[in-house]
């Protein structure tokens, strides 16, 4: 249980973005069915399919948000009860678990209907998606508010809404349009969901600037503030996707005049659109988390602040030694004064124990270095990616790179950790850094093997060549996520504003590359320039971070 306790707020982020993107592709997918799959199905060739098609999509959804909301319960539940000694009932009369009942309630009522009775009538869908959608909003910052939190309530609603119509429509989309195969089918389909994808914009414009006045209050807490930088990442995926969604608003007008215009593109933007959509889930997972700015009127960060720390200067390519830091000083101390009292001398630190770790001058020379270090062989990767796409054909081994960059920060990364520190490595778990620390290196080691093989043709399957795309994406995701301004220590979020541009630019290396497989042609070319870029990018903010 106290393992539990330990990884209780970044399990919570990960189980809440895989609940919202559960719920967005069942609402989704409830929508996409009364309003495009039902009512196109007699008019489009082989259109009969897409409805049941739609029904499996949307119910294997809510089943899975029963799963997910049911582990959000179980895992609230249990650290309560373990923290404030409260009992069962106790805990499941409060506000939040009987919301959650009630989702999981409505989610596997609904997946019943989708799944075991295709005929089930509209009025049925639509009032359990608006329960499962109201008992959603139940659970978020509105509900939580003194004031205005009947009108934030709608709000939050209405961004729910708008990212389900959507977002979580992308994927019946995609299907539908893998299941016609003429022009006339596959403008009827796109001109139907383009309308109802406008709608679903308009309703996260309306809403998201609403809520950024409501919960971030001025342009000091945008910047100033975790909940503030954690939003701006979000508007800029946004953004991403308006510029996505364009390209096939365009490509549908094309279908107007010329039913043989070709879809391909069509098709994989929505691929992208549903990835960077995922990215925004998670990243709105990471929001409850934090307070909302306007709540947050001490510690802020000014601007003059941040024009320092991202001022460049010349690289730190040399590491302070290992006895410097403050760890191990504090634990050679420690040593020290029990070997006098011949007892065995406590640990320095606890992993998991909330309690952050002293640091000194030595301590942020090595975090400096690490990143430095780590920025030069992401520059190298990017150069050598470049090449590679230029013609220079010994660069294919580009990816060997990344098991070097993997080994550095297997060993340096968290210096209290084995096979530097004194902690071991299953011990060192607990601690939710040193974890995501753990699974960005994991995740570099099985990214560089894969891509590696692909590259040099030992692995042929076009499957194998997705891992790279789908691996950097995941990456930048989880780093969103990975948020070391929990309390809104200054210091602390000004690490995190170099993290977040890090994470954009890793999902869009990752989209970039995932286009440059799917699309043919010079589409394909371009995106194979701009994955590289984005590798560069991650670079030289690496090669710029700062501490202090």
């Amino acid at each position: 249980m106290s393992l539990l306790v330990d990884l209780f707020g970044y399990l919570e982020i990960i189980i809440h973005g895989l609940t919202i993107l559960s719920q967005s592709m069942a609402l989704g997918g409830v929508l996409f069915l009364l309003l495009l799959a039902r009512p196109l199905a007699a008019e489009l060739p082989g259109g009969g399919v897409i409805p049941r098609w739609t029904a499996n999509i949307a119910g294997w959804a809510a089943l899975a948000l029963v799963v997910c909301e049911g582990l959000t319960i179980g895992l609230q539940v249990s650290v309560l009860m373990d923290t404030v000694d409260l009992s069962f009932l106790e805990v499941m009369g409060a506000h939040f678990a009987i919301a959650g009942l009630v989702k999981c309630a409505a989610a596997l009522l609904l997946s019943l209907c989708l799944l075991l009775w295709r005929k089930t009538p509209a009025a049925l869908l639509l009032a359990l998606g608006l329960v499962e959608l109201a008992a959603a909003t139940l659970s978020t910052h509105a509900a939580a508010r003194m004031t205005d939190s009947s009108a934030l309530l709608f709000v939050e609603g209405l961004h729910q809404l708008g990212a389900a119509i959507w977002v979580g429509g992308i994927p019946c989309f995609i299907m539908a349009l893998a299941r016609v195969h003429d022009g006339i089918a596959w403008r009827r389909v796109s001109e139907r969901f383009s309308r109802m994808s406008m709608f679903g914009v308009a309703c996260i414009l309306v809403s998201g600037i609403a809520m950024s006045i409501a919960y971030i209050g001025s342009w000091e807490a945008v910047y100033g503030t975790a909940f503030g930088v954690m939003v701006v990442a979000k508007v800029s995926m946004f953004g991403a996707l308006l510029v996505l969604g364009l390209g096939n608003f365009l490509t549908t007008a094309k279908l107007r005049g010329n039913p043989n215009a070709p879809v391909l593109r069509m098709k994989r933007f929505a691929e992208v659109e549903l990835g960077i959509g995922i990215s925004i889930f998670f990243a709105a997972a990471s929001l409850t988390s934090v307070p909302p700015g306007i709540d947050l009127t001490q510690d802020r960060v000014t601007w003059a602040e941040v024009v320092e720390r991202n001022t460049p200067v010349w690289p730190r390519l040399h590491s302070p030694g290992y006895d410097d830091l403050a760890l191990p000083q504090l634990q050679a101390q420690l040593d020290t004064e029990y070997a006098k009292r011949q007892q065995a001398a406590p640990p320095a630190s606890i992993p998991g124990d909330g309690e952050l770790p002293p640091r000194n001058a030595a301590d942020i020379a090595w975090s400096e270095y690490n990143h430095h270090w780590a920025g030069l062989f992401v520059v190298l990767i990017g150069v050598l990616a470049l090449l590679y796409q230029g013609g220079v054909r010994w660069a294919k081994h580009w990816p060997l790179a990344m098991l070097g960059l993997a080994a550095f920060l297997a060993i340096r990364s968290d210096p209290e950790v084995w096979p530097m520190g004194y902690v071991g490595i299953f011990e060192s778990l607990r601690d939710v850094e040193v974890l995501q620390h753990r699974m960005f290196v994991l995740l570099i080691i099985v990214f560089a093997v894969f891509e590696w093989s692909v590259r040099t043709g030992r692995l042929k399957s076009p499957k194998a060549a997705m891992v790279f795309p789908l691996l950097t994406a995941a990456g930048g995701a989880l780093l969103l996520t990975h948020s070391h301004a929990i309390s809104n220590v200054k210091d602390q979020l000004l690490i995190e504003l170099t993290h977040t541009p890090l994470a954009l630019a890793g999902i869009g290396a990752g989209w970039a590359r995932w286009l440059e497989l799917r699309l043919t042609g010079r589409p394909a070319r371009i995106a194979g320039w701009v994955w590289p870029i984005c590798f560069l990018i991650c670079g030289a903010v690496l090669l710029i971070y700062r501490e202090a």
